[in-house]
């Protein structure tokens, strides 16, 4: 998969060329391999673990990890972020960048899905408070003091 070169530091490294990358139809993948691959899962013990339980699916129903990937293969996988559903348009690895990695897959997740996670995005609320609003601040707070000092109390 890679070509040994003599590097810049007078040391054979291993370099990997681009058609390298690219696997032939017929050699064999795993789905938790494939879904690490192309960055869906950080690593691949929770695509595996994903697999298990029963959150990557495909037309026949729920995948066990070490089923084989093949070009043209439609599965829906649910990360904590997002639904996905993917067709396989190349067969990686190993993991690249994430510019690279998009390259091997499709992504046919419907409007929907897609819409729902923008409302969730837009309607996120972080904590924090627009300025000057709310808690009134030490000069307020005295103002207010002395407001409710000079009124007449109710009896």
């Amino acid at each position: 998969m890679g070509v040994w070169e003599y590097g810049s530091m007078g040391v054979w490294e291993l370099r990997y060329q681009q058609s390298a990358i690219k696997m032939v139809e017929k050699e064999k993948l795993r789905i938790d391999k494939y879904l690490w691959a192309i960055r869906l899962f950080k690593t691949r013990s929770l695509a595996s673990d994903a697999c298990e339980k029963g959150k990557v699916k495909n037309e026949a129903g729920q995948v066990k990890p070490s089923r084989q990937v093949h070009i043209g293969d439609i599965y829906e996988v649910k990360t904590e972020a997002k639904r996905w559903r993917i067709q396989v348009t190349g067969l990686l690895d190993h993991r690249l960048a994430f510019s690279e990695a998009i390259k091997y897959y499709l992504d046919i997740t419907p409007a929907e899905e897609v819409e729902r996670l923008q409302f969730q995005a837009a309607s996120f609320h972080t904590g924090k408070r627009l300025s000057k609003v709310g808690r009134p601040t030490k000069k307020q707070r005295r103002d207010l003091d002395e407001m409710g000092n000079s009124e007449s109390p109710l009896p």
